[in-house]
């Protein structure tokens, strides 16, 4: 996979754009795409080592400025910290650092914190195909009840969805209403990318 508008591979380009700050030691992919068994859908996995974690964890945002995500966030959930990025024509990529990370509680709906509801939902969903189409589907089932208990319960959604596809169901509509009583427009451009990478992939939700 080329990094659009860079003639460098997601592998060359990652390394190249972290290798900027000081306290990044290495910069390895990792998981699947490593290993040569990724599906049209697995996500990039980066594993970082640092000398100075607090000091880069501070500057992600500004560093990983030149690959313009349209989505970034630490990832909620995990015992170690995992900062995540959705890239254009790319989807998911992760950058795992060895460092304990506390999860967090269940979001909390507010004017201020749907938008990244949106982006940790997308970002969910897309992990969730490429595990589903690696045929993992007791994952799916735990991270869909995973996905009741911190996001969609939040937004009021009173059932666990049964498939990605219900969970995507379930989500927009739920956003719609949380959208009209805090009358503020969540920008779809997460939600059109995922979409969009998932036809491209004959996935269907």
């Amino acid at each position: 996979m080329v990094h659009p508008g860079t003639g460098q591979s997601l592998a060359e380009r990652i390394p190249y754009v972290l290798a900027r700050h000081p306290a990044i030691d290495s910069v390895v992919l990792t998981g699947s795409r490593a290993r040569g068994e990724a599906t049209t859908l697995s996500d990039w996995d980066f594993t970082i080592e640092t000398s100075d974690f607090p000091a880069l964890a501070g500057t992600l945002p500004a560093l990983v400025a030149p690959l313009e995500p349209l989505a970034q966030q630490w990832d909620r959930l995990s015992d170690h910290a995992c900062y995540m990025l959705m890239l254009h024509a790319i989807g998911k990529v992760d950058f795992i650092f060895d460092e304990p990370w506390e999860s967090s509680l269940p979001w909390k709906v507010s004017a201020h914190t749907l938008r990244g509801i949106d982006d940790h939902f997308w970002d969910w969903t897309i992990w969730l195909a490429s595990k589903d189409r690696g045929g993992k589907r007791e994952v799916v089932e735990a991270e869909l009840r995973k996905m009741h208990e911190h996001l969609l319960g939040a937004l009021g959604v009173e059932r666990v969805p049964s498939t990605i596809a219900d969970a995507v169901a379930v989500y927009a509509a739920a956003r719609a209403e949380a959208e009209e009583r805090l009358d503020i427009t969540v920008p779809r451009v997460v939600e059109d990318e995922v979409r969009s990478l998932l036809s491209a992939s004959s996935y269907a939700v």
